[in-house]
């Protein structure tokens, strides 16, 4: 059965850095989309990083960069500069791409997800 496990959350103050790892478990497969998404009190999830297994990859924030090891079956978000807007429970998510015309595309809404990490800036 599949299922992901992320860590690496935890309390930092502002300005800080905290890398967050998202681990596959239970099969080999190397899914093509993988993902990070937080979501803060009385505010709607939202995606902050994405990244596939045909190079591209792209960040909300500047501040957060996304990255994978497939040998380890491990998604990466290592983020700097941390601010009190920051603070949210963070998942990873992953799913397969789907083939659409000549490319494949990940899809919107993700298959597998994580329990989740929190993430609290303090000022």
């Amino acid at each position: 059965q599949v299922h992901l496990v992320a860590s690496g959350g935890g309390s930092v103050e502002s300005g800080g850095s905290l890398r967050l790892s998202c681990t596959v478990h239970g099969t080999p497969t190397r899914f093509e989309c993988m993902a990070w998404f937080r979501e803060a009190p009385g505010k709607e999830r939202e995606e902050v990083a994405k990244i596939d297994n045909f190079g591209r990859k792209s960040s909300v924030y500047g501040r957060f960069a996304i990255s994978r090891d497939n040998a380890s079956n491990t998604l990466y978000l290592q983020m700097s500069g941390l601010t009190v807007d920051d603070t949210a429970t963070y998942y990873c998510a992953a799913d397969s791409a789907y083939l659409l015309g000549l490319g494949y595309r990940c899809r919107e809404n993700y298959k597998y997800w994580g329990q989740g990490t929190q993430v609290t800036v303090s000022s």
